[in-house]
């Protein structure tokens, strides 16, 4: 590379599942985007900055291209759209354990955009090399334009190659934001997050996905943070659940993601916990707007 300075947004889209927050923060080298192996872990679009001395290259990580079947679900969905139209590349991500194309709708989206495309097969290490041969010829087929690269951001092969090729891809720009920042998110963000992935770990069914996480206090003292945080269900009888019995299931949560915040924050951290519950709040514009997925 010359001595050009280069910027660009490099946005990941893919169904749910197919491992595209494992690859991002491969990609980055930070744990940004909380990893379960439930679908639709991803709800917002996350940003992961990796800055160079001649380049800045702005990963954004999306939520899954799904059916909706709610208005947070159509929020997500305009998380994606966005992002196919502000790409100046697009990673598309696809799982070799699921052949199965997205919905054509975004497929031709793909197809049809204007920017490089890298269509990368992740999870290889789960796969034979006859199944990845056929995999690779499927989506050449499906995605004329696209270089096909077969990757495991779990086990960090091929990330090196995605990386050298987004960067010969990034257009000529000075820096969008500044060389010291690793993100569009605040710390109040990754906090709740981290509460929202011991939920998705460790409750079962429709609970992680009625759930939802809002930081009501952050208060950065000189030893120790402190943090009162609400997680939103949707029933009373979620509710009985996420705090179990005798507050054993709430503690759990608690303690485990009490740990994580301390190796993020590098700080003490006192967390206090409560559970509310917001009827239907997957379908309410009002509370969705408060959530932070609808901001027009």
């Amino acid at each position: 590379m010359d001595s050009k300075h280069k910027s660009g947004f490099v946005n990941i889209v893919g169904k749910p599942n197919v491992g595209k927050s494992t690859l991002m923060n491969a990609l980055v080298g930070e744990k940004l985007a909380i990893i379960t192996s439930k679908a639709q872990t991803t709800r917002h679009r996350i940003m992961g900055i990796l800055n160079g001395e001649n380049f800045q290259i702005i990963y954004s990580d999306t939520p899954g291209i799904l059916d909706p079947k709610y208005k947070l679900h159509d929020s997500m969905m305009e998380f994606v759209n966005t992002a196919f139209t502000d790409a100046d590349i697009i990673l598309f991500v696809v799982d070799i354990t699921d052949a199965t194309a997205v919905d054509e709708k975004h497929l031709a989206k793909v197809n049809h955009a204007k920017v490089p495309v890298l269509v990368l097969i992740n999870k290889i290490d789960l796969s034979a090399q006859e199944k990845l041969e056929a995999a690779v010829g499927y989506w050449k087929d499906k995605i004329k334009n696209a270089e096909v690269i077969p990757v495991s951001a779990k086990t960090k092969f091929n990330v090196k190659y995605v990386f050298d090729r987004v960067l010969d891809l990034l257009p000529e720009s000075p820096p969008y934001y500044s060389k010291d920042q690793m993100t569009d998110r605040s710390e109040r963000f990754f906090i709740a997050e981290i509460i929202r992935e011991k939920i998705l770990l460790y409750y079962q069914k429709e609970i992680p996905y009625a759930t939802e996480v809002i930081i009501d206090t952050f208060k950065d003292e000189k030893t120790i943070v402190k943090i009162r945080a609400e997680i939103i269900v949707e029933r009373e009888t979620q509710k009985a659940i996420v705090i179990g019995h005798q507050g054993k299931a709430l503690k759990k949560t608690g303690t485990e993601a009490r740990k994580d915040m301390e190796k993020f924050l590098g700080k003490k951290v006192f967390l206090e916990l409560f559970v509310k519950v917001d009827k239907d709040w997957r379908n309410n514009e009002i509370h969705l707007r408060r959530y932070g997925y609808i901001n027009k």
